[in-house]
């Protein structure tokens, strides 16, 4: 072999050596992490459903048939457009009615207010008997009474007619139309269902055994699907429980969001029980083959791969339920641990 082989063969196995102990040097040193049996939050999680603050059912106020329908189901309207028309020939009729009544009660109370005046300017000079000037009052007072009852009856033909022009209350989603074109409908009968996305709230049901917990922290936070949280103290805690399940309902406001929330969605509601000692090491420390759930524990600078039963994890650590103790040593990459050792 040529001299300057094996000069650049012994180069290349000094630098091997030295790679390889720097390794185990840097691994053994800045790559291990001691456990700790620390106080930690104590949060209870469970499922909530998000529902409409503002949900309404318009019912038919007047008799009629549906002439015209604007909107239909999954519609979005804005606050005072118009639904949908009731045919109004009936209600057009009471409200000429009710002018007429109007303008016959005003003519006589306008006569019958005359008289009275002028009995009463003539009674003085003995002109007429008292009996004549308390039946003038009298007509005028009635007159006056059968005014008002016109008037009323003008206000009610005028509102009779204003039910038939159905107005959305709010800003929203159409859920539901009960009702067809040309279908006659009667005093309270359901024509549109409809909900607001302005106003939304988290609905859940709190077992009897955490209603104290609540009590004493009234705070919701709110997970999404995407880890998104949110948080909120406007808390409504039911006062009696449900008769089946004996837990309590709850229900949660939610702050404003740029989120696009429906009614209907499933979230996470988590709420805080107290404090506890647990276990968090890195998830990057866990070493999962099949049913075998591990770390590699240091032992006197030897890698011992020792079982470990896992909790939740959140936010890159997961919690230890048995397999390490208080000061234990280990590596933080598993993995990269496993490779290294299967090198040697």
């Amino acid at each position: 072999m040529k001299p300057s082989l094996i000069i650049m063969f012994v180069i290349l196995l000094c630098f091997s050596v030295f790679y390889n102990s720097f390794a185990i040097a840097s691994d053994s040193t800045n790559q291990l992490f001691t456990v700790k049996n620390e106080t930690r939050d104590d949060n209870i999680t469970l499922n909530a459903t998000i529902e409409a603050v503002n949900e309404a059912t318009l019912s038919a106020q007047t008799t009629g048939r549906i002439s015209k329908i604007y909107f239909d189901t999954n519609d979005y309207v804005k606050k005072g457009a118009v639904l949908l028309e009731i045919t109004n020939k009936e209600q057009e009729a009471q409200l000429a009615e009710a002018k007429a009544m109007i303008r016959s009660a005003k003519a006589q109370y306008h006569e019958a207010s005359l008289g009275y005046d002028r009995y009463k300017k003539l009674y003085p000079q003995g002109a007429i008997s008292k009996g004549e000037l308390d039946k003038a009052q009298t007509s005028a007072a009635t007159s006056k009474e059968s005014l008002k009852a016109a008037e009323a009856q003008l206000v009610h033909a005028n509102q009779s007619l204003n039910y038939t022009v159905i107005k959305a209350p709010f800003s929203g989603l159409v859920t539901k139309r009960d009702v067809e074109v040309g279908e006659t409908v009667s005093i309270g009968q359901p024509l549109f269902t409809g909900l607001s996305l302005d106003k939304l709230r988290a609905v859940t049901e709190i077992p009897q055994r955490y209603i104290k917990a609540l009590r004493n922290h009234l705070q919701f936070t709110i997970i999404f699907n995407d880890g998104t949280k949110l948080v909120s103290n406007d808390i409504t805690l039911f006062s009696y429980a449900e008769n089946q399940s004996h837990s309590f309902k709850v229900r949660i406001r939610l702050p404003p969001t740029n989120k696009i929330l429906l009614p209907g969605m499933w979230v996470k509601a988590q709420f805080l029980k107290g404090t506890r000692r647990a276990i968090l090491i890195p998830t990057t420390a866990i070493l999962a083959n099949n049913e075998l759930t591990g770390v590699y524990r240091d032992v006197d600078g030897k890698a011992t791969l020792t079982q470990v039963r896992l909790g939740k994890e959140s936010n890159g650590d997961v919690e230890v339920l048995s397999g390490l103790m208080d000061g234990d040593m280990i590596y933080k990459d598993a993995y990269a641990k496993l490779q290294l050792l299967g090198t040697k």
